[in-house]
């Protein structure tokens, strides 16, 4: 009886062949990160036009000079065509509190909406109104503040609360 062995099968892999690889796999890369921080962009435009980020500002923060410039410049609030805002209300609540307002009895048709329904609060909350006294583009706005107490008025879907719409004395 002969015994036969079997040699090994080499597998070489040349040079030339992982160079082939090279710009698929650069390509790749590239594509990955696009998407990534596409994913992100998006991300921070829908956390930075939530109802929390934009008019909620619990506790109250301790500027004492010129609150509504620096918080409408921290928090970028401006029109879509980068021109300041007239009037931007501020809400010194808990944001629990003001997402309760949904579950509110005090509903009613929105002003320059025929169709979407507006939940009224049924208590009073602590606001600042930032009204535009000077400046036409974002950033060189001034603004002069009021201290207010006041209902709000809000729209909501079954997820929840969507937009602050406005203020009542």
């Amino acid at each position: 009886m002969l015994l036969v062995k079997a040699a090994p099968k080499k597998s070489e892999v040349r040079a030339k062949d992982v160079k082939g690889l090279l710009p698929l796999m650069i390509l790749m890369v590239i594509i990955f990160l696009l998407i990534l921080f596409w994913e992100n962009e998006l991300y921070e435009e829908i956390a930075e036009s939530t109802i929390e980020h934009l008019h909620v500002d619990y506790p109250q923060s301790n500027i004492r000079v010129r609150y509504c410039n620096h918080m409408i410049f921290q928090r970028i609030i401006k029109e879509p065509d980068n021109t300041c805002k007239k009037e931007h209300v501020f809400i010194h609540e808990r944001p629990r509190k003001i997402n309760s307002i949904c579950t509110s009895p005090k509903k009613m048709v929105c002003q320059n909406h025929s169709s979407i329904l507006c939940f009224q609060s049924e208590t009073r909350f602590k606001m600042t109104v930032c009204k535009l006294i000077e400046g036409v583009r974002y950033p060189a706005c001034n603004y002069h503040l009021s201290p207010m107490v006041g209902f709000i008025l809000v729209t909501c879907d079954n997820m929840g609360l969507i937009t602050f719409q406005r203020y009542v004395e």
